[in-house]
């Protein structure tokens, strides 16, 4: 092989192996989703991923919405400033964190924590042959440790993302009221008048689709998870890495999706 073809050789195994990859994780998907009409269905599994991913995840959530509907709301208003328009800030803090921050940094929060989370620990399940032991004792792996953990985060992120835009918005409110000198009335009259229920929604929307994204990353490559506590460990970071690349992308996607026409 030449010198010119033997990078093109390189290039060429490295897209063939990214679309194999893509190719597993839809057919991991499918099948996860096909399960939902399989009996039996795990309720005290679903449940108990529901607190992990909810409950436990709303701190980290609620902190993050707090800061940055603070931060956003000096930052809109000292570039309002160079306009004299500082009065968009309500209604800019409210539509930015509903339809972005809101839902993109409530992911990449849940993302950090259960991705991690869900791999390393069925990571560990398949190097100590607990997974074997689904198997021998007739439990499917997928209906038993994917499908109550994917299903949790799909209902319970987008509720994490809408308690997180309530408390970004009073983090905007806060900082507008206490340091820029915005009265509460008016305040509060803004943001109610520019904020549209579509705004909402589609940042709901986003919250299914990422809790889907990090849970199955989290199962996927955990149940792809080497042998040994180096094979966790790149399982954990890759199921980190691809979960939230893919909320970034499927963010654009779903803002080109919703919002041009």
């Amino acid at each position: 092989m030449s010198a010119i073809t033997r990078p093109l050789g390189r290039l060429g195994r490295q897209v063939l192996a990214a679309l194999a990859m893509v190719g597993r994780v839809a057919i991991f998907a499918a099948d996860t989703v096909t399960h939902l009409a399989r009996p039996p269905f795990y309720g005290r599994e679903f449940l108990q991923a529901l607190m992990q991913i909810g409950w436990l995840s709303l701190p980290v959530v609620g902190m993050t919405a707090l800061f940055t509907g603070g931060a956003l709301a000096l930052q809109i208003y000292a570039g309002g400033a160079r306009f004299n328009a500082e009065t968009v800030v309500p209604s800019i803090v409210a539509i930015g964190l509903t339809r972005e921050l809101g839902p993109v940094l409530g992911g990449l929060m849940v993302a950090a924590r259960v991705a991690s989370s869900i791999a390393a620990e069925i990571g560990t399940m398949k190097v100590t042959e607990q997974i074997d032991a689904l198997v021998t004792l007739s439990t499917h792996p997928m209906k038993y440790l994917t499908l109550p953990r994917v299903l949790a985060a799909t209902l319970a992120v987008p509720v994490l993302v809408g308690v997180g835009d309530v408390i970004g918005i009073m983090g905007g409110f806060l900082v507008g009221v206490g340091r820029l000198d915005f009265g509460a009335g008016t305040y509060l009259h803004n943001t109610i008048d520019f904020l549209e229920t579509w705004d909402v929604v589609s940042g709901l929307i986003k919250g299914a689709v990422f809790g889907f994204i990090v849970a199955l990353m989290g199962c996927y490559y955990g149940m792809q998870s080497g042998r040994g506590a180096q094979g966790v460990g790149r399982a954990t970071k890759a199921a980190v890495v691809a979960a939230s690349v893919l909320i970034l992308a499927s963010n654009y996607l779903l803002t080109e999706l919703f919002f041009t026409s």
